[in-house]
């Protein structure tokens, strides 16, 4: 097993937390809630009534998770791109197959939905809750005092089902957009890297990461929506049946655009993120294949 990939996707995984954070908690709640017009009257909006903070809610819990969860990506894309390669005879060193980098990714991006789906359904209900955490009144207070009160309230007015809610859409988000992710990163490193060169330059692996996470969220966004959308839908009144009752019922109200709320502002953050994520992830393999 190539435990350097556990441990770089670790890491990677955690720095594009820290940059993306932001960003995810006001596409979070413009895909869930409708008293938001926009991206900007958001963020207007999340600053003026909750300040900083606001971006920051329910941070802690991805971060403690991610690099779990980026770990399983990684860990698993490599091991099968590997177990893939040998049983179709390849050599080591020769280029991976689109497919088996296509099935990989897939793979992966499945994987993680078991480690990421509680912690997800933690950040998306604490990054919807706009009440501030300290209140003198009643009324006010919010429901979730922080992320283990969360992660308990849930599991104990849900069940643990409750911290598996839509962990259906989240498979099949995750799995279509990083088969698309990874598959997009090759393509751009074999095509940018001189013949001859092993390894892709800096600018290279900066310029395919940022790709990679735009092609991946474009693929990923519709499944995004209805995820975020399930996962919300417990802190007040029920609005859905499941999964196919909120697809319906999102498409009958809102139209087909509902499934690409977000679409710009994923895609905007996807880019400097995964940036990061790729750089690091690339940095700490090197660096712990050159150690004894």
């Amino acid at each position: 097993m190539h435990f350097a990939d556990f441990i770089a996707g670790s890491v990677g995984g955690a720095i594009g937390v820290a940059v993306g954070y932001p960003l995810d908690t006001v596409k979070v709640r413009i895909q869930t809630q409708r008293k938001y017009t926009g991206v900007w009257q958001c963020i207007h909006s999340t600053w003026k009534t909750e300040g900083v903070n606001g971006f920051y809610k329910g941070m802690s819990m991805p971060v403690t998770t991610v690099s779990i969860s980026s770990s399983v990506v990684f860990g698993t894309y490599r091991n099968c791109l590997q177990g893939l390669r040998q049983l179709r005879g390849g050599s080591p060193d020769a280029p991976p197959a689109k497919l088996d980098i296509l099935l990989s990714g897939l793979a992966g991006g499945v994987a993680q939905v078991s480690v990421m789906s509680p912690a997800d359904v933690v950040k998306v209900r604490l990054q919807c809750q706009t009440e501030p955490y300290l209140s003198s009144t009643s009324q006010s207070r919010p429901k979730y005092r922080g992320p283990v009160h969360c992660l308990l309230t849930i599991a104990r007015e849900e069940g643990v089902l409750g911290l598996y809610k839509g962990a259906n859409a989240l498979a099949l988000r995750d799995g279509a957009s990083f088969a698309t992710y990874f598959l997009t990163y090759n393509v751009i490193c074999e095509q940018l890297t001189p013949a001859g060169q092993k390894q892709p330059g800096w600018m290279v692996i900066l310029l395919a990461g940022g790709f990679s996470g735009m092609c991946g969220w474009t693929i990923g966004t519709p499944m995004d929506v209805i995820k975020a959308r399930l996962q919300v839908d417990g802190m007040g009144k029920r609005r859905y049946r499941g999964f196919a009752h909120c697809v319906t019922e999102s498409l009958r109200k809102e139209g087909p655009g509902v499934f690409f709320k977000g679409l710009g502002l994923n895609c905007m953050r996807a880019f400097p993120v995964n940036m990061a994520v790729f750089a690091t992830y690339e940095l700490v393999v090197r660096i712990l294949k050159q150690s004894p």
